[in-house]
Formats: structure tokens, C-alpha cells, sequence
């Protein structure tokens, strides 16, 4: 099932091209990953993709109903999520549950099913021993984990990652990896994710999108080199 679905997409500035001919899936079940260099609108396609952003023709579709006919449910992380000062009142696991409350609880006590919910999702970014600190004593990378885990504990039925491991060191770069293939694998969960990182992450993905710059472009306006299921990857040029 398409949860999000992207047909010949272009984006301008203006009058300058940024984006152009853009087309690919993301379906329920499958990982897939974004990658360009730096300065290839890679953020100015989610925001396209998430609405934020008018395209200037193509069309994108994300689909209203997840795989069992209920709303579709989207998580979004983006770049620099983890922007709390060090005055933040919150503890991270207060800041956890809110996400919570999102479906429909907020004038109800949170049951077992929504605290062992929370309880994984801290583990799953190994932030469950810091639980009782506020979230302003937490350096960067930590901050980064536990907006990640506000976002799982929501259980979005699609997530959208702008380079969710900002901060993370290795070991938890490769725990984050596992805990999203889980997720589509055994939960049946969509994900779009950008990242720097494809070497580390091409284990996991079943599907990767490259931004390449147009040659002969006046400007620096990007389209898809490719759009390939892994492990078998091949270049097709635009």
C-alpha cells in the first residue's frame, strides 16, 4: 500500500529550478532512504512532501487511511528537533508520554498499554535510565534520542526522519537502524528517511533515493539519479 506516492514533482524558487522530475513510492512495510549532497533540497522535498511547500507541478499524494482502513497517522522529525534550553521544566519521560495524549487522551490517565508503550520506546533509543532527568541536564545527542522517542511513542503509521541521528554516536546510530526496520518488518510501518549516512543504513533500507545535480544547470537544481531497491543497485540517469 502507497503512503506516500510522488509524480513528476518539480520545485522552483521563483523562477529558479530547484527540484525536478521527482517521482517514487513509499509504501507500508518498507524503509526508504534520501541521500545527496549537501545543499540538494533533500529537506526542501520533505517539506513539499509534507505540504509545508507548494510544488510547482507533479503532484504528492499521501494516503488518508493506513493498512487497516483507519487514519493515517505521520511522525515527522525534523533537523535540529532537539532545541530545548536548558530552562526546559520537562523530565524526559513527562516529554515522552505527551506523545501519548496525541491520540485522543488528553483529559484521560495514561493505562498500561500507553506506559509500556513509552517504556519501549525510551529503551529503544537506550534513554530509559535517564527517564527521571530533566531534559535541559541532557547533552545534544541525547536531546536528539528522546525527540525520537516522543515521535515512536505517538505509533505513527508513516514517519518522515530529516537526519534523525544528528548527535548519535555509532552504537546508537546502529540500535536507531534495527528499531526501523522492526518497525516496517514486524509493524508494517512507512519511512522516509534522509540521511548522511547511507553506508551504515543500506543493511536496513530496502529502497534508495538519490539527488544528484542537473548538469548544465544554472542553478543548483536536483533531480533523482536513481530510485533502486537494495541490494542490487543501479544508476539510472535523468
Amino acid at each position: 500500500m502507497h503512503y506516500i506516492k510522488v509524480k513528476n514533482l518539480a520545485f522552483h524558487y521563483e523562477d529558479e529550478p530547484v527540484l525536478e522530475n521527482i517521482s517514487f513510492e513509499v509504501d507500508s512495510g518498507k524503509l526508504v532512504m534520501l541521500t545527496g549532497e549537501n545543499g540538494a533540497a533533500k529537506t526542501t522535498l520533505l517539506r513539499n512532501i509534507l505540504g509545508l511547500l507548494k510544488p510547482s507541478k507533479g503532484s504528492v499524494h499521501i494516503s488518508s487511511r493506513n493498512r487497516f482502513g483507519e487514519k493515517l497517522v505521520v511522525g515527522y522529525i525534523p533537523q535540529q528537533v532537539a532545541s530545548f534550553n536548558a530552562g526546559f521544566p520537562s523530565t524526559v519521560l513527562e516529554l515522552v508520554q505527551s506523545g501519548r495524549y496525541q491520540r485522543g487522551k488528553w483529559f484521560k490517565r495514561l493505562d498500561k498499554e500507553d506506559k509500556e508503550h513509552v517504556r519501549h520506546s525510551l529503551e529503544s533509543v537506550g534513554m530509559w535510565e535517564m527517564r527521571h532527568k530533566k531534559i535541559g541536564e541532557l547533552s545534544g545527542g541525547q536531546k536528539q534520542r528522546i525527540s525520537i522517542a516522543r515521535v515512536f511513542a505517538t505509533d505513527p503509521d508513516l514517519f518522515v526522519l530529516d537526519e534523525p541521528t544528528t548527535g548519535m554516536d555509532v552504537h546508537s546510530r546502529e540500535e536507531f537502524y534495527k528499531l526501523l526496520k522492526h518497525s516496517c518488518r514486524d509493524h508494517g510501518k512507512g519511512i522516509l528517511m534522509v540521511t548522511h549516512d547511507h553506508e551504515e543504513i543500506r543493511h536496513y533500507a530496502d529502497q534508495h533515493i538519490e539527488l544528484v545535480r542537473k548538469e548544465d544547470s544554472p542553478w543548483r537544481c536536483f533531480s533523482m539519479d536513481s530510485c533502486k531497491e537494495l541490494s542490487k543497485p543501479h544508476s539510472l540517469s535523468r
